[in-house]
């Protein structure tokens, strides 16, 4: 799968790379253990790669940007023309990359656009930690389509 757009430092793909998914729902007893794993991804400087599209990525993102270890935010869209102003010192300092298969047509994140951006993910990764995943649900039957090693935190 290509990368179609980018912005940041490139170099940060050649790393050894966690991707981290968690489904949008939930359950309470998760969440901690997803704060927590953050917490431990940012002192020990690793390489953590997400969509951070789910209220629980947004937080683990939140989490990672008080490190100084390096991220990939991968888009399941086409980059817009501005960005969040808490991207800009990240990628200011070289820790930060921004990556989408799409081109700048694509505006709207879908079903079909996520997909695209989770086997994208899963295809740079080197390992897959899971916050959590729903049964039966998208996440759970992407998943089933790796031989990588992947890490349930639930």
């Amino acid at each position: 799968m290509k990368i179609e757009q980018l912005i940041g430092n490139e170099t940060l793909l050649e790393l050894r790379k966690t991707a981290f998914f968690c489904s949008r729902k939930i359950p309470a007893s998760a969440v901690l253990k997803c704060y927590d794993w953050a917490v431990a991804q940012r002192e020990a400087g690793n390489c953590i790669i997400s969509g951070f599209h789910s209220q629980i990525e947004k937080d683990v993102l939140h989490y990672l940007l008080k490190g100084q270890q390096p991220i990939i935010l991968a888009l399941a869209r086409g980059l817009k023309e501005k960005l969040e102003p808490e991207f800009e010192k990240p990628l200011e300092q070289g820790r930060l990359l921004i990556i989408s298969p799409f081109d700048k047509s694509t505006k709207r994140v879908t079903e079909q656009t996520a997909e695209v951006r989770n086997k994208m993910m899963i295809e740079l990764a080197d390992s897959i930690t899971i916050g959590y995943a729903s049964e039966g649900g998208n996440l759970e039957t992407l998943l089933t389509s790796t031989k990588k090693e992947i890490i349930r935190l639930v």
